[in-house]
């Protein structure tokens, strides 16, 4: 929906075409027509992201219809009620969240190798892998942990691999706060210390849509993100961009009890389960 307020056509992908099809609620269609009323166009497809011969289909319609692909939003990923309806240990959830693996980082994988070739000939592109501070702290387990640390590592070899061919297209890694969706809504009513931990935190669905914007019309967007790992909320900073309320984003690397609010830690050890590397910079 933000790329639609920027005049954009985007091309929403998913299974869940009718209410119902999903945990959650919401459609493709229904997400189609927020782009379109926000002001740009939206195409609702069907596409099932662990199949590659709909990924692939995908990508060729798009080339069909509107002749080049500027920006790609790798977000599509698995998601369950079963990575966080039970505080068990990883082998005690069921074997289902290994598809988050699947899809999330394979399919961005597929994805993206569909799609690179066209942003190289038309000597522009963006490709944007979104993920979180789980690339690098314990965060629901270790199939969320590797899909997101595979993410970030895929920006950073594609855009070797952008930077070789001396391309003029960027592979950049988002990190993204706890965002006000139907499935943090549901959590946040269901776990009223969750809720106590985000009030005022939450970071809009549809913030990195501006960012993704801005990035793309960055005259020097290859040199400032080609092959990182980024902190959303402090790209938002950079560019002026704000979120709920007129306010900026909470940095997740500056707030611990944010950043193990947004993984819903199981553990009580949150400060020895949330240690890991340094976080990546603007």
């Amino acid at each position: 929906m933000a790329l639609g307020s920027h005049g954009c056509t985007v091309y929403v992908t998913g299974r869940s075409e009718n209410e119902g099809d999903a945990e959650v609620p919401g459609t493709i269609h229904a997400t189609a027509r927020e782009v379109t009323e926000a002001g740009g166009q939206g195409i609702a497809v069907r596409c099932d992201s662990s199949d590659d011969d709909q990924i692939r289909a995908l990508i060729e319609r798009v080339i069909a219809e509107q002749g080049r692909i500027d920006i790609l939003v790798n977000n599509a990923a698995w998601q369950g009620s079963a990575l966080t309806a039970h505080s068990g240990q990883f082998w005690e959830k069921a074997l289902e969240v290994a598809d988050m693996i699947t899809v999330g980082a394979r399919s961005g994988f597929v994805t993206a190798w569909y799609a690179a070739p066209h942003m190289v000939r038309q000597d522009k592109g963006l490709i944007l892998f979104t993920s979180s501070p789980g690339s690098m702290h314990y965060c629901m387990g270790p199939s969320y942990g590797a899909h997101k640390a595979a993410v970030d590592k895929m920006a950073f070899d594609m855009g070797t691999d952008f930077a070789d061919a001396g391309a003029n297209v960027a592979c950049t890694s988002v990190w993204m706060g706890a965002l006000t969706t139907e499935r943090m809504a549901g959590m946040l009513e269901a776990r009223p210390e969750l809720r106590r931990q985000l009030e005022g935190t939450l970071e809009s669905a549809g913030y990195t849509g501006h960012l993704a914007w801005a990035m793309f019309n960055d005259p020097a967007m290859v040199a400032r993100f080609n092959g990182k790992t980024v902190i959303g909320a402090e790209v938002g900073r950079d560019y002026g961009i704000t979120d709920i309320g007129g306010k900026y984003p909470v940095r997740p690397r500056w707030h611990r009890s944010v950043a193990a609010a947004v993984c819903l830690l199981q553990s009580e050890n949150v400060s020895r389960r949330t240690r890991g590397r340094d976080a990546p910079r603007a």
